[in-house]
């Protein structure tokens, strides 16, 4: 019987920085656990002390904060559970693995790395390269199981290093049902005896994590794939210890996979192909090297989110964009893919388009302003708001809106050469001075009234837009396409815009 209230915990390893399938189990985590009305917990898994890296576990929290996936308890958030850093729980592991040995699921093995290394070398010379310590080859190893019990406490007395190893039974059928994946069975003869407990007194992440669950009251693991193979594993130390009525459901995520291939994204793929993989950048302490993030790239977490939670899971409708309290009603572990999630990073762009269209005017020239400024450019509030409102359809950042928008600051440094060639001639010179005549005259230099003297003179000279606008667009902001022209007239001003039609009618051939 698995526990009452839903506890899930997302338990990631400070081996580095958080990769985006890293977050994404941390969310299918946290929309399962809102959904249901449970807690979301973040437990540090810290048991490998080799690959502990400096700066990792808060890099994760800052990571899972900026996505709004806040944790109701864990590390950094406190609770009545913790520690919630497994390297702080060190000392009560030890009692579940010496309840294993009592009860005769577990051994000790004496065998030193030289040992087993020469084994595996030996067993690989006669043809068998997959050679692994289980119910056969265990017999003539170096442990409890094949020495007398005078001379293991012999070697414990002696402070002789030794593991501690899982005992798994001969052909036995290990069944669990997976949420995601139905029913998973497992036979024992493919198995092996793992370490549940290290000769540095620290548990492996075998025996810590159903430690942990069981103590923290964990009802549901939902994690990646790559743990699928050591679930029934697990599963047995559930039943070993005991705790086999309160053992939590099991749900296995599929992998998120690159772009252009077959196999799981990595940091490599996002390198060769131009895209973060990690949510924020991150300095590696250790070589100096600094990977981008998505913040850094200027996404919106949302978009990010929403990006994150399509990746291995589909609502079964049209909608595709959903705030976070959105995707909270609407996901179901029930439809998670079985298969494998290809990340797309033309339609992560995508996302982030939509969440900028769906700001405000005012928000958006909030953002605006701000980039600008780091830039160096001052803008006021009011000229902010026109130009957010005017180029925000044609943008996917905060950068796209800077960029694009140049032409609104200083004079035009550049004409382009496409149009230049194809659109500027004598014609459109004769009709651009034309026009500039007929602007000076406007006193209210609004968008409405250039428009209005704009469509008069096509009007009046039996003339299409195309003969006109093209030519009239490259003097004004030396760009072939862009929005509104009497928009821009009017965020221009006057004095600028007729000093825009002057410049280009002295520099254009």
């Amino acid at each position: 019987m698995a526990a009452e209230k839903v506890r899930v915990r997302f338990a990631p390893s400070p081996t580095g920085p958080l990769h985006m399938g890293g977050v994404r189990t941390a969310l299918y985590n946290y929309l399962f656990a809102k959904q249901q009305g449970g807690d979301f917990i973040l437990r540090i898994e810290d048991t490998d002390q080799t690959r502990f890296v400096p700066g990792a576990e808060q890099y994760i929290i800052d990571s899972l904060k900026w996505c709004g996936i806040v944790p109701d308890e864990g590390q950094g958030f406190g609770g009545n559970y913790g520690p919630y850093r497994q390297s702080e729980r060190k000392e009560m592991y030890r009692q579940y693995a010496m309840q294993l040995i009592e009860n005769g699921h577990a051994y000790y093995a004496f065998d030193s790395a030289e040992d087993l290394d020469r084994v595996r070398q030996m067993a690989k010379d006669a043809g068998s390269p997959n050679w692994q310590y289980n119910h056969v080859t265990r017999n003539s190893m170096k442990n409890s199981l094949t020495l007398s019990s005078a001379e293991v406490q012999k070697r414990i007395d002696a402070g002789e290093p030794y593991v501690i190893r899982i005992k798994l039974n001969r052909n036995e059928e290990v069944k669990f049902e997976d949420i995601v994946r139905g029913w998973v069975s497992v036979n024992t003869n493919n198995m092996d005896d793992k370490v549940l407990f290290k000769s540095d007194g620290m548990p492996t992440y075998h025996l810590a994590n159903i430690v942990d669950d069981h103590l923290m009251e964990i009802s549901h693991v939902i994690r990646g794939e790559e743990w699928l193979p050591s679930a029934p594993l697990h599963v047995l130390l559930y039943r070993y210890l005991g705790w086999e009525d309160s053992m939590p459901q099991f749900a296995h995520l599929p992998l998120l996979l690159k772009p252009d291939g077959n196999g799981k994204l990595s940091k490599r793929d996002g390198d060769r192909l131009g895209f973060p993989v990690f949510p924020l950048e991150w300095h590696n302490p250790e070589s100096g090297e600094v990977f981008s993030g998505y913040r850094e790239n200027g996404y919106f977490a949302p978009a990010f989110v929403n990006m994150l939670a399509f990746l291995g899971w589909n609502p079964g409708t049209e909608q595709e964009i959903f705030s976070l309290s959105e995707l909270v009603e609407a996901f179901s572990l029930k439809k998670v893919n079985k298969a494998g999630a290809r990340y797309d990073h033309d339609k992560t762009r995508w996302f982030n388009q939509q969440y900028l269209r769906l700001l405000d005017d005012e928000t958006l020239a909030e953002l605006f302003t701000s980039y600008a400024s780091e830039q160096g450019q001052e803008i006021s509030v009011e000229k902010a708001l026109a130009i957010a409102s005017l180029m925000k359809e044609r943008a996917y950042f905060i950068k796209d809106l800077w960029e694009e928008s140049q032409f609104f600051f200083g004079g035009v440094e550049e004409y382009d050469e496409k149009t230049l060639r194809k659109k500027w001639n004598e014609e459109a010179r004769t009709h651009v001075a034309k026009l500039r005549s007929i602007f000076s005259n406007i006193e209210d230099f609004t968008s409405a009234n250039t428009e209005a003297a704009f469509k008069s003179y096509l009007s009046e000279n039996e003339l299409g837009f195309g003969k006109v606008g093209p030519g009239f667009r490259l003097a004004l902001t030396g760009k072939g396409m862009g929005p509104s022209l009497f928009d821009i007239c009017a965020i221009l001003g006057k004095e600028a815009s007729l000093k825009r039609l002057d410049q280009a009618l002295e520099k254009l051939p």
